[in-house]
């Protein structure tokens, strides 16, 4: 299978379609390592919710897998505010990955960073490696999944997940409706997964854990967005006040 793959700029922003006018990922040319798209920020906010940050020491997370390259905007995070994590990209299209590194700054494979090219799903269901934090973001140019949103894939993400593993899926909310992929994702972690408020355009990011439970007041959810903010520019107070807002931290707490 191959990908029809597009380029366009806009206001100095470069984005990444495939073959339709579906926006696949986004770089700011003039801050290429920042996270242009809201949905994407989103997904860091695992980073709030375990002791991850360089005031806790920067031991958490330790290995990070990606499952879906798009334009390289999470992989090019993590790799940067990660330093201490061994990262796992997992891309079905070697034309993607050819895009990322010609037009989006993917950094070059090392001991650290490595690309594998294959399914997604076949790879966390025969892998055997756990890791801390996994991202799932992975569709086609019609918005589709396929098997990344099952209850056998979910399941096996689970079961990959460390002791302190939190698990972070990228959902089409507006577009498609989530409802169905939530429930599958809930059954799957038994009932510890929680969607965040949709995003400005549409996404819902849903957490999820098997481990170490998550529990967080929202000072202290403000204060590490603070520490956040300083150390890598990524600003998560509004993610906060939405969550709130929405009556995601029940009785002053996060809790998952």
């Amino acid at each position: 299978m191959s990908t029809l793959i597009d380029i366009s700029e806009q206001a100095g922003v470069r984005y990444l379609h495939f073959g339709s006018d579906w926006i696949q990922g986004a770089m700011r040319i003039r801050r290429p390592e920042a996270l242009e798209l809201d949905y994407t920020r989103e997904m860091m906010a695992g980073l709030l919710l375990r002791d991850g940050l360089a005031a806790d020491g920067g031991l958490w997370p330790q290995r990070i897998l990606l499952i879906g390259l798009g334009a390289a905007s999470l992989a090019k995070f993590v790799h940067r505010h990660c330093p201490l994590a061994h990262i796992d990209v997992v891309e079905i299209e070697p034309e993607v990955v050819a895009a990322a590194r010609q037009f989006f700054h993917l950094p070059p494979e090392n001991e650290r960073f490595s690309i594998h090219i294959g399914d997604g799903a076949q790879y966390v269901l025969t892998c055997g490696t756990r890791y801390d934090y996994v991202f799932v973001d992975g569709y086609d140019g019609r918005a589709r999944t396929g098997a990344l949103d099952t209850a056998p894939f979910h399941c096996a993400v689970r079961a990959r997940l460390s002791g302190e593993g939190l698990a972070a899926y990228n959902l089409l909310g507006r577009a498609r409706g989530h409802a169905a992929s939530v429930a599958r994702i809930v059954d799957a972690f038994d009932g510890r997964a929680e969607p965040f408020p949709l995003c400005d355009n549409g996404n819902v990011i849903i957490f999820a854990v098997a481990g170490e439970r998550v529990s967080r007041t929202i000072m202290e959810l403000r204060k590490r967005a603070t520490t956040l903010k300083r150390e890598t520019g990524l600003d998560l107070a509004s993610t906060i006040s939405r969550l709130e807002a929405a009556g995601g931290v029940p009785g002053g707490s996060f809790i998952l």
